[in-house]
């Protein structure tokens, strides 16, 4: 069932609620690297966080699984990125030798436990002069990619931070024309991303090289929440998606 029109701007959160400063734009993101999409964590089949994504106006996409890396996720598609929620699948293939220094076991099994449930995917873009990764970073080769592409995943982050992903290979949001990105609210375009940590946490290098680019923002706050502005919240809406997904949209 489909909330009301109502529900689109809930009472204030019990906990702290999502106040953010000034966020950059992704519009201003230099040309080396832009934003692919976001994931976060979520229990096994993810239906209350793709439920409240639903409620608020968001048309789900296509699902997808990711074989040999033991997991699965749903999608939300945007013009130039997509939320992605995933969930571990097989215990197994997520702490294999292949796929265990990616922390996706750690961080989904300890999300409950100061894990930091989400992850920042960036791709080279369409006007990249080249595919170089803007931080430090290991190769992963899943099975689920051609031999001969990797996933740049940072090094020297801790699990109450984001993981930091980049995709050299990919130039545009995947799955072009192949999914709906047309909602019930105005979310055309993700314009801006914040991510708040508790203060204790201190950010890597990784983390700020991205904040000095413009990438996204951090701020300090008692939970861990993610920011998604869409089209400069040009409508001056919001809605906190909390308890069922650590999410706050602007639009």
């Amino acid at each position: 069932m489909r909330s009301s029109a109502d529900s689109l701007h809930p009472a204030a959160h019990p906990r702290q609620s999502l106040a953010l400063p000034w966020l950059p734009s992704l519009c201003d993101t230099p040309p080396m690297a832009e934003l692919d999409h976001i994931f976060v964590l979520c229990p096994s089949g993810a239906e209350a966080a793709a439920q409240a994504l639903d409620r608020v106006g968001l048309a789900e996409g296509s699902r997808n699984s990711h074989e040999g890396q033991g997991t699965a996720c749903r999608r939300f598609f945007f013009e130039n990125a997509y939320i992605e929620l995933m969930w571990v699948t097989d215990p197994d293939e997520a702490q294999s030798e292949l796929t265990q220094r990616t922390r996706l076991w750690e961080r989904w099994s300890k999300r409950m436990n100061g894990a930091c449930p989400f992850g920042i995917v960036l791709r080279a873009g369409a006007t990249a002069s080249s595919a170089d990764c803007p931080f430090s970073s290991w190769a992963y080769r899943p099975s689920y990619l051609p031999p001969t592409l990797s996933i740049d995943i940072a090094t020297g982050t801790p699990l109450e931070e984001p993981e930091f992903l980049y995709l050299g290979f990919q130039r545009a949001r995947a799955r072009q024309g192949l999914e709906p990105t047309t909602h019930r609210i105005p979310a055309n375009r993700l314009t801006r991303v914040g991510v708040s940590l508790p203060a204790s946490v201190s950010r890597s290098s990784a983390g700020r090289a991205l904040e000095r680019k413009g990438l996204l923002s951090f701020t300090a706050a008692n939970d861990y929440v993610m920011s998604l502005t869409f089209d400069g919240s040009a409508s001056e809406n919001t809605a906190d998606l909390r308890p069922d997904i650590p999410i706050v949209l602007h639009w």
